[in-house]
């Protein structure tokens, strides 16, 4: 069974570089976890965007707060949810000197739309369609497009003006033997909102002998992509 981004990308996905393949390659069968530890160079965000970020922290979607050097994990862990689709969790951990932030969202391949759709948070109310293409250097390019909001009863799609525009590049360094990562967010009205770059190793763990940890995946799954 292909990996969700292999589903998207298809032949495409063979011009990717051999580690991120491997990153991005493995789903639900195949009992593996990618652990990645490393540090982010900067993190950076713009404080006329603080309240809406500091809302997001509530529900681990990124985080009013910036730094030079900062030490993170990044976990991804491929399992089926309760609605039997192909997920992928992608839980983001910043350890500042004074506060753990986090930033988690979960993927899944969505056939009728022929796309990744991403959860962002712990509560999965905020879907996001993602285009994923091969891009430089046998790297991965992810670019959010429309944004849906769900929460019981009540569902819409944000206009883009309220929303942000995410620019994700993953690819893998030879010299320096590591992933590398860069993530900016911009907003129609204010310009650059969020951003972080940094690198990282990642470790690929047996789940045969270790389970998904319970925090993992998100405390609600939503069935409406």
């Amino acid at each position: 069974m292909a990996s969700i981004y292999e589903q998207v990308l298809g032949t495409s996905f063979k011009k990717l570089h051999p580690r991120i393949q491997e990153r991005f390659g493995f789903n639900s069968r195949d009992r593996v976890a990618s652990i990645g530890r490393g540090f982010m160079d900067s993190i950076w965000y713009n404080k006329w965007a603080a309240l809406p970020l500091y809302l997001g922290s509530t529900r681990n979607i990124m985080f009013p707060q910036g730094g030079n050097h900062i030490p993170f994990t990044i976990e991804n862990f491929a399992y089926q949810d309760q609605f039997e689709r192909e997920t992928v969790t992608w839980n983001r951990k910043f350890k500042f000197s004074n506060a753990i932030r986090r930033f988690d969202a979960t993927m899944v391949y969505s056939p009728e739309r022929s796309s990744i759709v991403d959860y962002l948070g712990n509560k999965q109310h905020l879907a996001v369609d993602l285009a994923i293409r091969a891009g430089q250097h046998g790297g991965i390019h992810i670019r959010s497009g429309d944004q849906r909001f769900y929460e019981g009863w009540l569902q819409f799609r944000f206009p883009r003006t309220f929303t942000g525009t995410a620019d994700v590049c993953e690819w893998y360094d030879d010299w320096e033997d590591q992933y590398k990562i860069s993530v900016e967010i911009n907003n129609p009205i204010l310009g650059p909102v969020f951003r972080y770059k940094g690198s990282f190793e990642a470790q690929f763990i047996d789940l045969n002998s270790h389970r998904i940890p319970l925090d993992a995946r998100p405390l609600r799954e939503e069935k409406r992509e």
